[in-house]
């Protein structure tokens, strides 16, 4: 298991932008009011989120420019994804919708004075450069009467380019914003028309009529956060990201006694991740823990949702127990609070859920006391290709640097400088309580073959 250290942090390097534009669908669309859906619609999802991709020079696409091949592929795209190209508005009752405009998302098109090799071998998150290649255009990064999308296409002095989106949250989430990119990159390849077409439909995820809440719901308990779990101000944040490969997770596999089952690897990461970090942080063992995480419903819908539905689609799982529990007890113990949580998400479960949001109106998510995990690692924004193969990196663009135990992290698919495919996972600590999760992490994760340590640690703080 590999601590790994930020993608280069002391590179230094100059990036040329033009200034920026909107790039239009590029045929007329219908101007009409699309309703976001009761899923959508929630005060927690009122933020952008960053996602970046690397890619390498391609000698195959020699005289070939990746700006104007997405420019063009981009405004042909959003003929079809063309409620992007609109603006949200607020309607009666303050229901969120979009006004399909038209208008266009904001592109920029820029140069950097830097190869790809620069940024490390194994390229991965806190970027220290990534205002640099992803421009917060003043006055853009509002929810409402905003583009949806800023995209920034950056060529690299090597031949290669990075592609860096914003994403206003409420529109879509991460398999919804694959299928958007994907439909890019295959318009950029020359197709007509994306091979899974795209499903509004936000109906389909629509509170009931009446609402019926008939589930046991904690997302928005109101709680206090313990004065155990208050982070010291005087104490530096450090931000590292962690490498799991299949040797890592089969260590931790190694520590479930054999006659409990299998486990998925989601499973087994996230119970290992959340007991460690909280034995980390130290808090008093009375205290309550959380554990959140998001649980696509695509395919638990009764029936399920159109292939191409590109809305918000997850339901939010959740285990409490006590800091003493959590912490004294045997892995497994994390393991059946994380596979009980996962298996309440039920078709009856969503509709519930979405019943009490529209009920106790739209609140948002209370992370109190809360280790909180959104899994990207199968979305496949690695996968993505505009024509010149998949990309190095492709994933969260910033790490979400919190002055709170209550933290959310992310599962990133991701490639070490050994070139072994796993999952990273940034993690944000105070440094006396990052040194204890590390030492807990390495006493856990040991080189089963021969007996001797994992991977040196190479720790670095923000």
């Amino acid at each position: 298991m590999a601590v790994m250290a930020p993608s280069s942090p002391s590179l230094v390097f100059t990036v040329r932008r033009c200034e920026p534009e909107l790039v239009a669908p590029a045929k007329p669309t219908p101007h009409e009011f699309k309703q976001l859906s009761d899923l959508d619609d929630r005060d927690s999802l009122r933020f952008q989120v960053p996602n970046i991709q690397f890619y390498r020079y391609n000698p195959s696409r020699q005289g070939r420019d990746p700006v104007n091949i997405i420019r063009e592929a981009l405004s042909q795209t959003l003929v079809f994804y063309y409620p992007f190209a609109g603006r949200l508005k607020e309607g009666p009752g303050g229901k969120l919708m979009v006004e399909c405009t038209g208008e266009g998302v904001m592109f920029i098109e820029a140069d950097a004075d830097v190869s790809l090799e620069q940024f490390g071998r194994a390229i991965h998150p806190p970027f220290s450069c990534i205002d640099e290649l992803l421009y917060d255009v003043p006055g853009s990064g509002g929810i409402l009467d905003c583009p949806l999308l800023l995209i920034q296409v950056t060529r690299l002095r090597c031949g290669g380019f990075t592609f860096a989106l914003r994403l206003n949250h409420l529109m879509s989430d991460a398999p919804g914003l694959a299928l958007f990119m994907n439909a890019l990159g295959e318009i950029a390849q020359g197709a007509r028309a994306p091979s899974i077409p795209p499903v509004w439909q936000r109906e389909l995820l629509n509170a009931r009529n009446p609402p019926q809440v008939t589930c046991t719901h904690h997302e928005f308990d109101e709680l206090v956060e313990p004065q155990s779990l208050i982070i010291n101000p005087l104490h530096e944040l450090a931000c590292c990201s962690f490498f799991f490969g299949s040797t890592q997770v089969s260590a931790i596999r190694k520590k479930i006694p054999h006659h409990l089952g299998k486990y998925s690897t989601f499973e087994v990461l996230t119970a290992f991740l959340w007991r460690s970090r909280t034995i980390a942080l130290s808090p008093n063992p009375e205290d309550q823990v959380r554990l959140i995480f998001m649980n696509g419903v695509r395919a638990i819908l009764n029936p399920p949702l159109p292939r191409g539905y590109y809305g918000n689609a997850y339901a939010i799982s959740l285990a409490v127990t006590t800091v003493g529990k959590l912490c004294e007890n045997p892995l497994e113990y994390a393991l059946e609070l994380v596979r009980k949580a996962k298996g309440n998400v039920t078709d009856e479960y969503v509709r519930s859920f979405i019943d009490l949001v529209v009920t106790k109106g739209r609140p948002r998510t209370t992370i109190v006391k809360s280790f909180v995990v959104s899994n990207t690692a199968r979305v496949g924004f690695r996968d993505v290709d505009y024509g010149w193969g998949k990309a190095v990196y492709g994933g969260l663009a910033k790490i979400f640097e919190i002055q709170s135990t209550s933290a959310t992290t992310f599962y990133i698919e991701a490639m070490n400088s050994k070139g072994e495919h796993g999952i990273m996972v940034p993690v944000c600590l105070p440094t006396p309580a990052m040194e204890r999760f590390v030492k807990e992490l390495n006493s856990i994760l040991q080189d089963q073959s021969d007996g001797g340590p994992m991977s040196k640690f190479i720790i670095s703080s923000m």
